[in-house]
Order: C-alpha cells, then structure tokens, then sequence
C-alpha cells in the first residue's frame, strides 16, 4: 500500500485508550507511554495490512496486542480504518456492539 490510511477512532475507543494509558502509568511510570507505542505498532500493521486478522464479528476484526491484554477492534473501510474499540480482552465479549 503505498498511500497513507486514515485511522479513525470511535469516541468509545478514545475513552478506552486514554483509560490504559493512565492506568498503565498509574501501576508504573513509563507502562502507559509503552502501552500507547504497542498501539501506535499495532495500527500500523493493520494499515499495512487491513485483511490480515481475523473477525470478531461480522465484519469487524480484531488485532491482538502482542504484551497487552488488549485487542483492537476495527473495521476496514474503503478510505480509511475505524477504531471501533480497544478492548480489555477479559471483558465481557461484545460489550462494544452496543456502543456503536
């Protein structure tokens, strides 16, 4: 793929992603700021390539983070990627569906 995606985040997402970084932090300094760059490589890789991971459900896939327990919930879109969550992966499953 040679042009940029545009990512974009679901309000839900926003407010998860801000949560774990500040709870990370909160358990260890420096722990939020690594947990936001495991994102940041994550995204990149489902920019790179969108039809790689499996489904959650319908047409929504998941990107599992490699040193978190958390995934990525995302939808590819014909011009862009939408970040429908980032999910606690010890949370009831399909919280999120209703979120939308």
């Amino acid at each position: 793929m040679t042009e940029k995606m545009e990512v974009i985040f679901s309000e839900l997402a926003k407010l998860e992603l801000e949560d774990a970084v500040s709870y990370y932090e909160f358990q260890q300094a420096g722990l939020g700021k690594r947990f936001k760059l495991s994102i940041k490589e994550s995204i990149t890789r489902i920019i790179q390539f969108p039809l790689s991971w499996p489904f959650e459900k319908d047409e929504i896939r998941k990107c599992i983070l490699p040193r978190f327990p958390y995934k990525i919930l995302y939808s590819n879109e014909e011009d862009h990627i939408f970040i429908i969550a980032i999910a606690h992966t010890h949370r009831k499953p399909n919280y999120w569906v209703g979120q939308l």
